[in-house]
């Protein structure tokens, strides 16, 4: 089964570690044995972490363009409502289903974008997207795919404004930089095999020294310190 997933991952810390804002986003293609993407759209989002709901639909948005890319056979969305498909979900629904009443909100608010990209890509393309969550290994995947996105993204922020830039990382995971590719490989130990990648075409990672340090107020979480280098 070919899988397209998404997700945005990786935020812009102020000196309280508290996030700022999300830098990326990414849309993978991936196929069996499932353990990176085959086919990969990201970008720099930078969204306020506020209205961190707000991605969602931009995520469904790069699903949609990937599709037009790939063939897949369904959708994974990072939302955890036990898989239901999107275009089925009603507001009803969402009212017996256990999330906060500030999640159910901000849910209820983007759920007619989301429902009309779904009618789209299911008239379209036969397929269907899925309210799946973290429960995915392909959500992981973005997951870390958008991370390593970040960590470029944000290595260029650094520069342009030439000063420090505080990234904190997806939850469980550890960069790897390789010849011109940073990796991002998962830290559960059932993941041990999973990761996300992002080419460096810019060599911005030898323009940057990068220290990486734990989070010290949000347990599993790291972060990496970005300085460009003099």
């Amino acid at each position: 089964m070919k899988i397209i997933a998404a997700d945005s991952s990786a935020a812009i810390l102020n000196q309280e570690f508290e996030p700022q804002s999300i830098v990326g986003a990414a849309a993978v293609l991936v196929n069996p044995p499932y353990r990176e993407c085959n086919a990969c759209l990201a970008e720099p989002i930078f969204a306020d972490a506020e209205n961190g709901h707000e991605v969602i639909v931009h995520e469904a948005e790069l699903c949609r363009e990937l599709l037009g890319r790939v063939k897949a056979d369904v959708i994974h969305l990072d939302m955890s409502l036990g898989a239901v498909p999107l275009e089925r979900l009603s507001p009803i629904q969402l009212s017996n289903i256990r999330v906060s009443s500030r999640a159910r909100r901000h849910l209820i608010k983007i759920l007619p974008r989301l429902r009309k990209i779904a009618g789209e890509v299911t008239q379209k393309y036969g397929i269907e997207i899925l309210a799946i969550g973290k429960e995915s290994i392909p959500v992981r995947i973005a997951e870390l795919t958008a991370g390593a996105h970040a960590i470029l993204y944000a290595c260029d922020k650094a520069l342009r404004e030439n000063q420090m830039v505080l990234l904190g990382l997806p939850s469980k995971c550890q960069p790897r930089p390789a010849e011109k590719r940073v990796y991002l490989y998962s830290l559960i130990a059932a993941e041990y095999d999973i990761r996300g990648f992002a080419e460096d075409t810019k060599e911005l990672l030898e323009k940057v020294d990068i220290v990486e340090i734990l989070n010290p107020i949000v347990r599993g979480f790291r972060a990496l310190k970005l300085t460009p280098k003099t």
